[in-house]
């Protein structure tokens, strides 16, 4: 899995997540904004996947918004979960094309950070079993840490997410020593990720400026953006944030590795 000549190995791909149009809509409880309508527009913006993270709680994507993303869309669903019975059940009878595993907390605001993988490997590996079987392909998200790297490919994992929140942090707190530090690991692992079989994605408080140090590791193969997005649709407009942010991923693969590589 060697990558010697340090060249992209496919096109990047961007996930939009979709979360925060479904909470808008459950902050009044009526049906607007919808977040299938919102997908759709995604899909024609450059979208390459959606995705939804169906919470405990249900603070924001629904049970009948994952219906009717799994019957509407036509890019791929990646369904964000915690590795729980309940979760595991609605994606065994959705069969979506990912199911990302996610630590959550009910008191947390939003995906504090990576899975704990190493600690929980025997239980992960049953749990992931039959969603392998059932066509799913299973991803972890993660730390850029190389204990937990090595436990989600033993447990049979085919992609880990890299947590790209605390690189987001200390750029936006002006800590640029740790934000560095912490954008060298996310390379280095990355690297490390892709020569174990991993296929290798980031996300988590990605923005404008952010993405393009990201978007240039030529192992990352897919990044999923959604706050940001949904939060830029505002001013914006929704078509005009996911095109922004496709131009600026597709910008960084070029002036990194040539013209042609986006």
């Amino acid at each position: 899995m060697a990558n010697p000549l340090n060249k992209p190995l496919g096109r990047l791909r961007l996930g939009v997540n979709i979360d925060h149009v479904a909470t808008v809509r459950n902050a009044r409880g009526g049906a607007y904004p919808d977040p299938l309508r919102a997908a759709k527009m995604a899909e024609v913006a450059g979208a390459d996947g959606i995705t939804a993270h169906l919470r405990e709680d249900r603070r924001h994507i629904t049970d009948p918004d994952i219906d009717a993303l799994m019957a509407n869309l036509s890019i791929p669903l990646n369904f964000e979960m915690a590795a729980t019975p309940e979760m595991q059940a609605i994606a065994l009878r959705h069969r979506p094309h990912a199911v990302c595993l996610v630590p959550e907390k009910r008191e947390e605001r939003t995906t504090e950070g990576g899975l704990e993988v190493a600690r929980e490997e025997n239980s992960l590996a049953h749990f992931i079993a039959p969603l392998r079987e059932a066509g799913c392909r299973v991803s972890i998200f993660i730390a850029a840490d190389q204990p937990q790297i090595e436990a989600a490919a033993r447990i049979g994992a085919e992609v880990i997410e890299l947590h790209t929140g605390a690189y987001c942090d200390y750029h936006a707190e002006g800590k640029f020593a740790e934000r560095d530090a912490e954008l060298e690991r996310l390379r280095e692992m990355s690297a490390y990720a892709h020569s174990l079989g991993l296929e290798v994605h980031a996300g988590h408080g990605l923005t404008y400026d952010t993405v393009k140090p990201v978007a240039a590791f030529p192992e990352v193969m897919e990044l999923n953006i959604g706050h940001f997005i949904i939060g830029e649709a505002i001013f914006s407009g929704l078509d005009s944030a996911i095109r922004r942010m496709r131009s600026l991923m597709d910008e960084a693969r070029n002036e990194t590795f040539g013209e042609g590589v986006a």
